[in-house]
């Protein structure tokens, strides 16, 4: 097996839990081997140091320098248009159909289920 998604500066990450889960953020720099610094300026996380057990790494990477400015990479996001990306991404979707089953009623499910038979 092949990695492809290696711990590099400007790499974005999904964050699978913690107080700004399912937020994007981006790598801006590595702090230890558990920690990195990130910044998601289109996703409200402010710059914070955050484990990398609550992050899972995406195949998008945005060019920025060691320890970028939130300015400077707000501008790369918006460039590189990692928002447009993600949205379109079937990880994305995915999550999204999750969210979705698990707000469904009981009566929700029962019109599912009759609409599935027909």
């Amino acid at each position: 097996m092949v990695f492809k998604r290696f711990v590099e500066i400007g790499r974005v990450a999904y964050v699978a839990f913690g107080p700004h889960e399912g937020k994007l953020v981006v790598i801006v720099d590595v702090i230890d081997q558990n920690r990195a610094l990130v910044d998601g300026p289109c996703t409200g996380v402010k710059r914070q140091s955050m484990p990398f057990k609550c992050m899972q790494l995406t195949d998008y990477v945005i060019k920025v320098p060691h320890s970028a400015r939130e300015k400077f990479v707000r501008r790369a996001w918006e460039k590189a248009e990692i928002s447009k990306k993600w949205t379109e991404s079937s990880w994305a979707k995915k999550i999204e159909a999750r969210e979705k089953r698990a707000k469904m009623t009981d009566f929700d499910r029962f019109k599912v289920m009759k609409a599935k038979k027909m």
